[in-house]
C-alpha cells in the first residue's frame, strides 16, 4: 500500500512560499505517493496543484457535505484534487479525519487551524515534519512541545528543505 502524507499549514497564499510548497508537492510525486489535504486554499492548495500536475493522486478532506458546501459555505477550490471526501463535519471534524487518515504530516506555516492539526497528529503519535523558516505554526511546533513536555510516541522532524524534510519522515517510517 502506498504511503500517504499528509500536509497542512497555510489556507493563504503566501507567494514568498509559493516555491517552497510546490516543491514540496513535486516531492511527494516523486516519490509515488498519496498526498492528502484539506482540500483548501493557499500554500496548501499550490502544493495539492503541484502534486497533482506532476501525477501524484491528490486526495482532499472536506469539512463540507457535499460539493455545493465545499464551494458556497466554505469557498474551497475543487481543481486541485483528484478526490474530495466530503466529511460534513465542519473544520474541526476535518481536521480529525484527515490526520488519522494520514502516515506522515508535514507542515508547512499554518495558523489555529494548524495547531489543532498539529495537537491531533500529537497526540496519535504521528511521524511530524515542520518545515523551518515558513512561519506560523510550523516554526512553533518546537516551542510548543518542549514548553508543554507531553510525551508521545510521535517523531518530530525540522527542516527548512522540503525535499529534505520529506525524505527524514519517510526514513522514520521505514
Amino acid at each position: 500500500m502506498k504511503t500517504k502524507i499528509g500536509v497542512m499549514g497555510s489556507a493563504e497564499q503566501l507567494p514568498a512560499l509559493g516555491e517552497m510548497a510546490a516543491a514540496l508537492g513535486k516531492a511527494v510525486a516523486a516519490r509515488d505517493l498519496i498526498l492528502l489535504t484539506g482540500a483548501t486554499t493557499g500554500l496548501i492548495y499550490e502544493t495539492g496543484r503541484a502534486a497533482r500536475d506532476a501525477h501524484a493522486m491528490h486526495i482532499g478532506i472536506s469539512p463540507a457535505h457535499n460539493e455545493r458546501e465545499n464551494v458556497e459555505k466554505y469557498d474551497l477550490p475543487l481543481d486541485a484534487c483528484d478526490a474530495i471526501i466530503y466529511t460534513g463535519f465542519g473544520l474541526k471534524g476535518r481536521n480529525v479525519v484527515l490526520v488519522r487518515s494520514c502516515d506522515i504530516v508535514i507542515f508547512i506555516a499554518g495558523s489555529i487551524g494548524s495547531l489543532n492539526e498539529f495537537t491531533i497528529a500529537y497526540d496519535e503519535g504521528k511521524i511530524i515534519g515542520c518545515l523551518k523558516g515558513s512561519g506560523g505554526t510550523a516554526d512553533e511546533i518546537e516551542r510548543v512541545v518542549r514548553s508543554l513536555n507531553k510525551p508521545t510516541s510521535s517523531k518530530l522532524f525540522f527542516e527548512s528543505d522540503p525535499v529534505k524534510l520529506l525524505d527524514l519522515c519517510l526514513a522514520a517510517l521505514s
